[in-house]
């Protein structure tokens, strides 16, 4: 048995001149476009929406690897700043120290002259008072 006699489908060529003659075929054909056609057309829309904003994507993804290439470039050029960083950290650390060593001595050294004027004021008074009781 042949798969091609089995078939119960009628050759295209059978009907080619049956098919430009029938109105009923016409009409439904008509109608199976009519039906179609938005569906189209709509999907037809999307799908260049999509391609566009598709388009505008890689547009933005360019820019963004030309920019990134860019910074990575600028990255390597940078020296490295950690070292730098400590160092200006420890003179900070050294500042400090000195700041508070600079503080401390101007208190004492306030502290002294003020035991140094009050030290002055006893002796002069001491040096009036004998000058006092001598002068008779």
């Amino acid at each position: 048995m042949d798969k091609d006699s089995d078939s119960t489908v009628t050759s295209l060529d059978e009907n080619t001149e049956n098919f430009c003659n029938n109105q009923t075929r016409d009409i439904l054909a008509e109608g199976l476009i009519n039906l179609f056609k938005p569906v189209v057309e709509k999907l037809d829309e999307r799908i260049q929406g999509t391609r566009l904003a598709q388009l505008e994507l890689k547009a933005q993804l360019e820019a963004l690897s030309v920019q990134l290439c860019e910074i990575e470039k600028a990255q390597h050029n940078i020296p490295e700043f950690s070292n730098k960083v400590k160092e200006l950290i420890n003179v900070k650390h050294k500042v400090t120290v000195i700041s508070n060593i600079l503080t401390t001595s101007q208190e004492r050294l306030t502290g002294l002259h003020k035991l140094i004027e009050k030290e002055q004021r006893k002796r002069q008074a001491l040096l009036d008072s004998a000058i006092n009781t001598n002068i008779p």
